[in-house]
């Protein structure tokens, strides 16, 4: 058996980091075995391994307590080393990289543990605050200070789209448990629809906070628990670290702001805030600092601040507002369901129109719109429409700009098309120059009316082309061609930044899901108009954010302009 040097000092090391998962009992146990072998003296650790040897370590003297000679027996059987190695793997990952980089020791992980600084997150903000200052020494502080950018730069993350695949799995969990829990609300990067999310959170009300997450505990037993205190729990499910915070009810609004971030607007508003009273509702909190409401995805510690003190903050797109749908895919190109399927879907979420806009026959699609299949897909829309009369369903198509700056389809068969939306998928080596004149061509072209997903980017793997994006956004405006967010999770795009460009230039937008199956029509668009809203885009900036009748005057101009129109 391997005896470790200081085995007391191993012990209140391993009590220190039972702390920081919230198991209170654990830890006092383990303080009380290395008070019980300090009282043995010098040889203690000597002692205990003779016995350990023996079989023998619970004496009549009872020199180890019963519920922790389990672990001296691994402690001498497998080396201080491997046992606190194995004890930091089932902490928060927070602390999982601060130990594994030395920034802090097991009694410093506690201490941050017990100012309910659990994740990454929680420690940004706890520096910005001072609250680990306090907690730590001067130099365990500035260490923290020097490791956190590059923490925050090499952090996890997953896309939106996972996120949310994770979280409705879980919801729909916890949704039905019984006895029935209280209603939980993603908060954190998701509420604010960031195209990237570090870790999931959750947040509930009770006047029961320890009795609701004992239940949550319950319901994932299968899940690995980083952290377990009285409201709030770190769980590992699914391979993501997931945050329940449950608080009181008279406290939902300020665990609600806290969690939901970003850091820099949370300190911004805390600052302002003259009580530290806890607020029932983040309007409240808004209120007590002097600000108006600001919706979550725009708390990004920018210039939002300044708008709320002065009240001028948009009245933002919401879901409600999108009357119908003018991007998304059939079996007819690479989408998964028949046009009969997307009509139905779109007629329970209630929309007054949609457009079915299959791939062109040059897109690098699994399947594509083939010419020869146009009057087919037409015949199928007819007999949709027969179908379906409480809902218009425009025939459309998604046509390829192709890399000597042409359409796809020609004009004479376009111009048969009831909307035609315009992308750019092919690079071909191009460079900036090139490639804007391309987007400028399709802009100016009088029967293109959207121009899709212009960055052409994809979350995590691809960056946005180097279009001229002043120049897009500023001839968008002038040929009144809409410019896209595509709420499908392989885009988000135009992102929230260019789409704020955008709107400022003049441009409209238009907010769709670019789906290819039914049951993802109604999580794609709310993606997209997630992403709208981070642009600071409103209705009245929104192309099919208006009736019928004003989307097909819209098309009808481009198409056929008046004389006295530029």
């Amino acid at each position: 058996m391997n005896a470790p040097a200081d085995l007391p000092d191993l012990l209140r090391q391993l009590a220190d980091l039972s702390d920081v998962r919230g198991a209170s009992l654990e830890a006092h146990d383990l303080r009380r075995a290395a008070a019980a072998v300090d009282s043995l003296g010098p040889d203690g650790t000597a002692r205990l391994t003779r016995l350990a040897r023996r079989g023998r370590l619970h004496l009549h003297d009872a020199i180890v307590p019963p519920d922790t000679e389990w672990r001296i027996r691994e402690i001498l059987a497998e080396g201080a080393q491997e046992v606190l190695r194995r004890a930091r793997t089932s902490l928060p990952a927070l602390f999982r990289h601060l130990l594994d980089a030395a920034a802090i020791d097991a009694a410093e992980a506690r201490a941050l543990a017990r100012l309910d600084v659990l994740t990454l997150s929680d420690l940004e903000l706890a520096l910005h605050d001072g609250r680990a200052r306090s907690a730590l020494s001067h130099a365990g502080a500035s260490r923290l200070d020097a490791l956190l950018p590059s923490l925050l730069e090499q952090r996890e993350t997953m896309v939106l789209g996972r996120a949310w695949d994770l979280l409705e799995s879980l919801l729909t969990l916890l949704a039905g448990a019984s006895p029935p829990l209280p209603l939980f609300e993603p908060a954190g990067d998701v509420r604010r629809s960031e195209p990237f999310v570090t870790g999931i959170v959750l947040v509930a009300a009770s006047e029961s906070p320890a009795r609701v997450l004992e239940a949550v505990c319950a319901l994932l037993e299968s899940g690995t628990f980083h952290h377990r205190g009285s409201s709030r729990a770190i769980v590992g499910f699914r391979g993501t670290e997931v945050d329940f915070r449950i608080s009181e009810p008279v406290a939902r609004g300020t665990v609600l702001f806290v969690a939901t971030g970003a850091n820099r607007h949370v300190a911004a508003v805390l600052g302002r805030n003259p009580s530290q009273d806890p607020c029932p509702s983040e309007a409240d909190l808004y209120a007590r600092a002097g600000l108006v409401f600001v919706p979550p995805e725009l708390r990004d510690g920018s210039d939002e601040i300044e708008a709320a003190a002065r009240g001028t903050l948009p009245s933002l797109v919401n879901r409600t507002d999108i009357h119908g749908d003018l991007h998304m895919h059939t079996t007819y190109s690479d989408g998964r369901d028949s046009v009969a399927a997307m009509v139905r879907e779109c007629v329970s979420l209630g929309y007054e129109y949609l457009a079915i806009t299959d791939h062109s026959q040059s897109a690098a699609a699994s399947r594509t719109l083939g010419r020869d299949d146009i009057a087919r897909q037409r015949d199928e829309i007819d007999r949709a429409r027969q179908a379906f009369p409480q809902i218009r369903i425009l025939h459309g198509v998604e046509v390829d700009i192709l890399c000597d700056g042409r359409l796809d389809f020609p004009d004479r068969l376009l111009e048969r098309f009831d909307i035609v939306l315009a992308s750019l998928h092919e690079r071909c080596g191009h460079d900036g120059r090139r490639l804007t004149s391309r987007c400028l061509g399709a802009l100016r072209h009088p029967l293109v009316t959207i121009f899709t997903h212009p960055l052409n980017r994809i979350p995590g793997q691809r960056g946005p082309y180097p279009l001229d994006f002043e120049r897009v956004f500023e001839v968008a405006a002038e040929t009144a061609t809409a410019l896209e967010v595509d709420g499908a999770p392989g885009h988000l795009d135009l992102d929230g930044a260019h789409a704020r460009l955008a709107v400022r230039a003049g441009a409209t937008l238009a907010v769709d899901s670019d789906c290819h199956r039914a049951r993802s029509l109604e999580r794609q668009m709310r993606l997209g108009v997630g992403t709208a809203r981070r642009g600071w885009v409103e209705p009245v900036h929104v192309l099919n954010a208006r009736p019928l009748d004003e989307v097909l005057a819209f098309i009808a101009r481009k198409r056929n302009p008046s004389p006295t129109e530029p």
